[in-house]
């Protein structure tokens, strides 16, 4: 999985003002949305929701990676948000979450989304890159972090 086709700066925030789950998920989609990454927000929150009431995409080490599969984009697309502050979202391991990644990909394409929550895993198990992310200053910084390590 090539990061740097999913991942762009533009779409990169440093600091994302929801304070509930149903916020944050709603704030990464506007973000994918604004850089033109995905026509149908609708369809975009309701693949997102749908996923996430299957099983909480908060996971372990303030990381969560909210998905979902949806006709409303061509390819496998990302945003990026950080809470620094942390915030509940359900994780597996009941601690905040701070990093949040978020991932729609075609529904009728399992491969190309798979991979990418392998590797964005893999990377964010990483103490050194959680850390570098989180006092980032800037959208580059994250960006560079990612595509670096």
């Amino acid at each position: 999985m090539n990061l740097r086709k999913a991942i762009t700066r533009d779409a990169i925030r440093l600091e994302l003002q929801g304070s509930e789950k149903a916020e944050i998920i709603e704030e990464l989609i506007d973000v994918l949305v604004d850089t033109g990454k995905i026509s149908d927000r609708k369809a975009a929150v309701k693949a997102v929701f749908e996923r996430e009431k299957k099983m909480s995409t908060g996971m372990h080490h303030g990381i969560a990676i909210p998905h979902g599969k949806t006709e409303t984009v061509n390819g496998l697309v990302a945003a990026i948000g950080l809470k620094k502050a942390g915030m509940d979202f359900q994780a597996l391991d009941g601690n905040d979450s701070r990093i949040f990644i978020m991932t729609l990909s075609p529904a009728n394409r399992a491969g190309p989304h798979i991979q990418f929550l392998a590797e964005i895993s893999r990377l964010l198990n990483d103490e050194s890159v959680r850390e570098k992310i989180l006092s980032a200053t800037s959208a580059d910084e994250i960006y560079d972090t990612i595509l670096a390590s």
